[in-house]
């Protein structure tokens, strides 16, 4: 039966994060080349999944937790995207794109939720049968920048829209399979408070915990300049297939990935997270270095994307288990909750909007070839941000002891 559920589960991640990674990665450059936004849009624009997640903890605590089947309501939403992934494809002005690109958000974010809330509430040990569902969801990433840039060549087109589209509409009648998942809190009463995960404020007295949030949130703002940026600069790199050689992140991904239960056992929670912010520098350094040493050019900017594992995996999923470690049982779920409103939505946010920013304020006025943007410029602040963050979460931050049982 868990063997199924596996498969189950694998396949359900691996749809999932086919339906982001069709357009995630390659939506800047679509909006520039194509449509022509100026670049503090496209901030906004990738903003807009900030939105989703702030907006995702009321829709999942005030409504999907209290009325509806989780595997019923990941149907819906996945119907749902689906539409407004078509509608997305056929919008050209920034003023009716962006809203819609809002509402969408709104209703993917949560599936992130819903799904990772399933599995872990069918798993007989999670612990060892999780990280092997998830690792799926970076194959499914890959897939999905395979396809778009090598079948259909749609990184500047409005069809990387329509093959997100697509797999949501998948995704909805796959979730339909998946076992039943009944609401946790029928008939109870939920306070806003616990909607937005106020519960956790408690592990703030805990010096360690609040220069850990802190950290991860100022690592956040130049996280986002890879994000918004990165597939516009190698697409004025001229790179052929670029979202496909992009998603060697995923392969990245996937093996730091399966190795991180072992690198946490020899390194613990401080040096691990360490590496990871240290990784975001090294990554923007990278690209830095880039922009100026044409003869490493391709190997730095590989370097760069093949960093991927180290900077995801040992800063937001090893936050993550440390957060769980943190918080005691009541309040757990809080704590996740928080930390994502936090991370995904404010520190997204804010990211975005700086990433935009930076990208409109060095644009050349003159194109050198296909360069049109001061890409060592862009490159340059998030790195020396990252330094300053390795620095403050280095001397501040103390290993926990023990599995604590108290918030």
């Amino acid at each position: 039966m868990q063997n199924k559920l596996r498969l189950q589960l694998s396949f359900f991640m691996f749809l999932q994060y086919f339906v982001w990674g069709s357009w995630y990665v390659s939506m800047a450059t679509y909006l520039s080349k194509t449509l022509h936004f100026e670049g503090a849009q496209i901030g906004l624009a990738y903003g807009a999944f900030a939105i989703g997640a702030m907006i995702s903890p009321f829709f999942v605590g005030l409504i999907a937790d209290r009325y509806f089947a989780s595997e019923k309501l990941l149907a819906f939403l996945g119907f749902a995207g689906g539409a407004l992934l078509f509608i997305l494809s056929k919008l050209t002005s920034f003023q009716s794109f962006y809203p819609v690109l809002i509402i969408y958000c709104a209703t993917y974010v949560p599936t992130l939720a819903l799904g990772s809330s399933l599995s872990l509430h069918h798993f007989t040990n999670p612990k060892r049968d999780f990280p092997f569902v998830k690792a799926f969801s970076a194959v499914g990433w890959i897939a999905a920048g395979i396809i778009l840039s090598v079948i259909f060549r749609g990184e500047q087109s409005a069809v990387q829209f329509q093959v997100a589209a697509v797999a949501s509409v998948a995704l909805g009648l796959f979730s339909l399979t998946l076992p039943h998942t009944p609401p946790k809190k029928t008939g109870k009463n939920v306070s806003l408070g616990e909607v937005l995960g106020l519960d956790a404020l408690a592990l703030f007295k805990k010096p360690s915990f609040s220069i850990f949030i802190l950290s991860m949130f100022l690592i956040c703002i130049p996280l986002y300049f890879y994000f918004v940026n990165m597939n516009l600069y190698v697409t004025e790199l001229e790179w052929e297939y670029s979202v496909a050689k992009m998603s060697l992140a995923q392969v990245s991904d996937f093996v730091f990935l399966l190795s991180l239960p072992v690198i946490l056992r020899y390194l613990g929670y401080k040096k691990t997270i360490f590496l990871g912010i240290l990784a975001w520098a090294v990554r923007y350094f990278f690209l830095s270095a880039s922009v100026d040493a044409v003869s490493m050019q391709t190997i730095l900017v590989y370097g760069a994307i093949l960093l991927h594992g180290a900077c995801y995996d040992f800063l937001f999923i090893t936050g993550q288990l440390y957060v769980d470690e943190e918080a005691n049982e009541r309040i757990r779920g809080a704590a996740q909750g928080l930390i994502a409103f936090i991370l995904w939505g404010v520190g997204n946010f804010v990211g975005s909007q700086l990433a935009g920013i930076s990208l409109s304020s060095h644009t050349l006025e003159t194109p050198i070839g296909s360069i049109t943007h001061d890409w060592h410029g862009i490159w340059i602040y998030p790195a020396w941000g990252a330094v300053v963050v390795t620095i403050v979460f280095l001397i501040f931050f103390r290993e926990p002891g023990k599995k604590s049982k108290t918030a």
